[in-house]
């Protein structure tokens, strides 16, 4: 269909080097189009429609976006309220979603929605949805803290007519599905954030080598090159446990707990590096000018996006079996 059929690790390899934009925005989407939306149609869509969507969106010719989180449905996927009603050979949506990544630039989105009205676990299906067919209103494009030259959209659904052979898999999979999707997608996250923060303390290393307070410069404080030092050291750290991980998924294994602990240590670190270095930039990091306030910006969405830490913190005590008995 166009790939290269490489495993999974080449894709850890592009997303550490993408992280060399100084532009958190262009990496997600990116990872978006390359990670995100297209693994549940790889591996489980019919050849016709990997013909009609696989193959353009590798190609470059098509934007493609990813249709999960919803208003009052973010980390609780399950909760969603999008509806895809069997008609014939048609289904028939309505609802709406939220946070869309390239929402308003997209040729289709892979949609989840409840298709019947089963537990909710077992409810909801992938759908590959044409983005130009009647009733999707994309409502605006949102205006965010961070990541700003990324098009975030609402959309809404108004009796959208889509053929059933645009299905992916089997219906009432599709929950299934996307959470496979989601440790790659956290992977992913996690390895786009390393490079930033080297970054990061490279130029906070180098700006205040430069920058004198009081006649000496201020990384000669023994308290800021000591901090510079622990955050490199942590960013090392989090590198080695991604490493580990992907190591173990290309094998097969079942990395769900490695995946959620590197989401929530690299939406941590990123925090920490940021802000430490940016309070090290004094009057400078507070402005628009410099790489520091932007990424400051950019990389908080890893505590938020993809799963938040609180999420990522349920899935780690349900591996460690501490959740309290019910």
């Amino acid at each position: 269909y166009g790939g290269m059929g490489l495993d999974f690790s080449y894709n850890i390899a592009v997303a550490e080097e993408l992280g060399n934009i100084r532009c958190g925005g262009v990496t997600m989407a990116i990872g978006v189009q390359a990670g995100m939306v297209t693994p549940a149609l790889t591996r489980f869509g019919s050849h016709e429609l990997k013909k009609q969507f696989l193959v353009p969106t590798i190609a470059g010719d098509f934007v493609a976006c990813l249709g999960i989180s919803e208003a009052g449905a973010g980390s609780d996927v399950a909760n969603i309220k999008t509806t895809a009603v069997r008609k014939g050979d048609e289904y028939v949506i309505n609802g709406g979603k939220m946070w869309i990544t390239s929402g308003s630039q997209a040729d289709w989105m892979c949609l989840l929605a409840n298709t019947s009205e089963g537990p909710p676990h077992q409810n909801k299906s992938l759908i590959c949805l044409p983005m130009n067919l009647p009733g999707i209103h994309v409502a605006k494009k949102i205006d965010k803290l961070g990541m700003r030259s990324s098009d975030t959209a609402q959309i809404f659904f108004e009796d959208v007519r889509v053929p059933c052979k645009n299905l992916i898999g089997e219906e009432g999979k599709g929950f299934t599905y996307q959470m496979l999707q989601f440790q790659e997608e956290r992977l992913w996250g996690v390895a786009t954030a390393l490079t930033p923060m080297e970054t990061v303390i490279q130029e906070t290393i180098d700006y205040t080598r430069q920058r004198k307070v009081f006649g000496q410069p201020v990384l000669h404080n023994q308290t800021v090159h000591f901090r510079l030092a622990e955050l490199a050291t942590e960013v090392e750290l989090l590198r080695s446990l991604l490493h580990r991980a992907v190591a173990l998924y290309v094998e097969g294994n079942d990395v769900t707990k490695f995946a959620s602990m590197a989401k929530l240590k690299a939406g941590r670190l990123t925090r920490e590096v940021t802000d430490s270095c940016l309070q090290f930039w004094g009057g400078m990091g507070f402005t628009s000018e410099v790489l520091v306030s932007r990424f400051y910006r950019d990389l908080r969405l890893m505590s938020i996006g993809g799963g938040t830490d609180e999420t990522m913190l349920s899935i780690i005590c349900k591996y460690m079996d501490i959740l309290p008995r019910k």
